[in-house]
């Protein structure tokens, strides 16, 4: 009975579809926290977890070795991933997101212009699997406030469905007055 069980499973978990997830450390620095007996060194790794079709994380751990470092920081960052609305290669609309001091500006790109981005807002498009962008960061040079405005951005993006269903009301709405008002010269 056991082993019917077993192997159930292993079938099941066979059959589950396995995601191929792109791992990218953006940064590893060197923090100390200062206690009574001196200095206590540690490492932070700031690692940015993409499939490369429209899924993003970013995680930030501490350990006292680079490696435990960046393996939590990727665990971190495969459970805080978030989907991004993509529009074939290119973001849907512009967009502005902050984060503390840190303001990133997206604008989708034709087709054939490469990711026009720096740092870790590069490896956050490029994770999400964004290929035409323009982007700009404005404010603060902090690597993990611009990786995670970048993720605010991306996740506030409309699809591109309903960015038009929304102006097609808008376009009906003013028709509908130029209607009335055309009536109302009539009689």
């Amino acid at each position: 009975m056991r082993d019917e069980l077993n192997t159930v499973v292993k079938q099941a978990v066979e059959e589950l579809p396995v995601e191929e997830y792109e791992e990218k450390v953006i940064q590893i620095d060197r923090v100390t926290r200062v206690v009574k007996g001196g200095r206590r060194m540690r490492f932070r790794a700031t690692v940015v977890v993409g499939n490369k079709n429209g899924r993003v994380g970013i995680g930030v751990e501490k350990s006292g070795e680079v490696v435990g470092a960046i393996t939590k920081a990727v665990s971190q960052a495969k459970k805080n991933m978030k989907d991004v609305n993509l529009k074939e290669t290119t973001i849907p609309h512009e967009v502005l997101a902050k984060k503390a001091g840190a303001r990133v500006f997206l604008k989708p790109a034709s087709e054939g212009t490469g990711v026009i981005a720096g740092g870790a807002v590069r490896a956050v498009l490029e994770a999400a699997g964004v290929k035409d962008i323009l982007s700009k960061m404005l404010g603060s040079n902090s690597k993990i406030n611009n990786a995670y405005a970048t993720i605010d951005a991306l996740v506030s993006l409309q699809s591109a469905q309903t960015k038009n269903e929304g102006k097609d009301e808008k376009v009906e709405k003013g028709k509908k007055k130029i209607d009335t008002k055309a009536k109302e010269e009539k009689k």
